[in-house]
C-alpha cells in the first residue's frame, strides 16, 4: 500500500477505537504511547494522526477518498472489525459505525458478511475449553509437578501468540486476547476461582494490558511490515522478519500467565503496585527469552490457518 492508503488504514482503527466514547484515559494514553512508538517503523506522523483523529479532522468520508485499491479498503474495514469486538461484543454505537465504514468503503455486505461473522464468533467465544478437565486446588495446586505444568502451558500459550503474531490475517491477530483470556480463566480455575469476562477485563487492566491498545498495536506493527493481509507469500517473509515482529505477543502471554499464577496461587492479595511492577519484570525477561523459542514460534505459525485458529479460541 502506499503510504497515504497505511495512513487511512490507522486513521479508520483509530476512529473504530474511540467512536463509542467509552474509552478509559488509561487506554486512550496507551493508545497515544502506540502512536508515538510506531511512528519510527512507518516512516509517518502519527501522533499526528492520533491528534487528527481526537480533533474529528479525519472522517470516514477521508479515508475513504484515501484508499483507492479494493484490498486496501477491506483490509481497513477487518481492522476495523476487530477494533471493535477487541473488548468484547460490539456495542450499538460500534455497528452503526461499522455499517457506515461499509458504504463509505463501498463494500458490500455479502463481500464482509463471513469476516464479521468470523470475528464476533472470537470475540465471544466462551472462557471455559468444550471439556473442561478437572483441576486440583488448594494444597494439591502447589505440589511441584502442578507447578511445572502450570509453567508449561504458560509457556505453550507464549509460543501459539507468537505464532499468531507472524500471521498475516487480521483474525489471527484479535485471537491473540481471546486466548489470553482463557490462560488466565484456566489459571483461576486451577486455583479454586470461577472467573468470569469482567474479572479478567479488570485484572488485565490493573496489570496495565488494554484489550483496544494490544490489538492496535500488533496489527499496527504488521501493518507497516507490509505482512498484515498478504497471505502465502507474506507468510513466508513473515516467518523470517522479526522487523515485523517484535514478538510482543510471545513475551506479553508469558508475563501474564506468570503473574497469575502467582497472584490466584496466593489468593489474590498482591497489591496493584505488586502486580504491575511483576508483571514488568517478567515482560522484560520473557523479551530476552524470545529470539530461544522463536523456532517453535515459526513451527507452529506453519501449523496454523483461519479454521484451526476459530477452533483454538473456541474449543480452548
Amino acid at each position: 500500500m502506499t503510504p497515504s492508503e497505511t495512513r487511512a488504514v490507522l486513521g479508520l482503527s483509530l476512529l473504530a477505537a474511540f467512536v463509542d466514547g467509552d474509552k478509559h484515559e488509561r487506554e486512550r494514553a496507551e493508545i497515544k504511547r502506540i502512536a508515538e512508538g510506531l511512528s519510527g517503523d512507518a516512516g509517518l506522523n502519527l501522533p499526528s494522526l492520533y491528534q487528527d483523529v481526537l480533533m474529528k479532522r479525519v472522517s470516514l468520508a477521508t479515508v475513504a477518498r484515501d484508499l483507492q485499491g479494493a484490498d486496501a479498503r477491506q483490509l481497513a474495514y477487518e481492522m476495523a472489525v476487530c477494533v471493535c469486538d477487541a473488548d468484547g461484543t460490539q456495542s450499538d454505537t460500534e455497528r452503526a459505525f461499522l455499517d457506515e465504514a461499509r458504504a463509505a468503503l463501498q463494500l458490500s455486505a455479502s463481500t464482509t458478511a463471513d469476516f464479521v461473522r468470523q470475528a464476533d464468533a472470537v470475540a465471544e467465544a466462551p472462557l471455559a475449553p468444550a471439556r473442561a478437565a478437572a483441576t486440583p486446588v488448594g494444597a494439591a495446586a502447589s505440589a511441584a509437578g502442578d507447578d511445572a505444568m502450570r509453567d508449561r502451558s504458560i509457556l505453550n500459550a507464549a509460543i501459539l501468540n507468537g505464532a499468531l503474531e507472524l500471521l498475516p490475517e487480521s483474525l489471527s491477530t484479535m485471537a491473540i486476547i481471546p486466548l489470553q483470556m482463557k490462560l488466565v480463566y484456566g489459571i483461576g480455575k486451577f486455583y479454586g476461582y470461577e472467573l468470569d469476562r469482567g474479572h479478567i477485563k479488570d485484572f488485565l487492566a490493573t496489570i496495565g494490558v488494554g484489550l483496544t491498545s494490544q490489538y492496535l498495536e500488533q496489527a499496527g506493527r504488521k501493518l507497516l511490515g507490509g505482512l498484515l493481509g498478504k497471505v502465502g507469500g507474506g507468510l513466508l517473509r513473515g516467518l523470517g522478519n522479526q522487523a515485523v515482529s517484535s514478538g510482543m505477543s510471545f513475551a506479553s502471554t508469558y508475563a501474564l500467565g506468570h503473574v497469575a499464577k502467582r497472584y490466584y496461587a496466593g489468593g489474590r492479595t498482591l497489591s496493584t503496585e505488586a502486580l504491575k511492577e511483576t508483571y514488568a519484570a517478567v515482560t522484560q525477561q520473557a523479551r530476552g527469552m524470545q529470539s530461544q523459542y522463536l523456532p517453535a514460534m515459526q513451527e507452529k505459525a506453519r501449523t496454523l490457518d483461519a479454521g484451526k485458529v476459530l477452533a483454538l479460541v473456541r474449543g480452548g
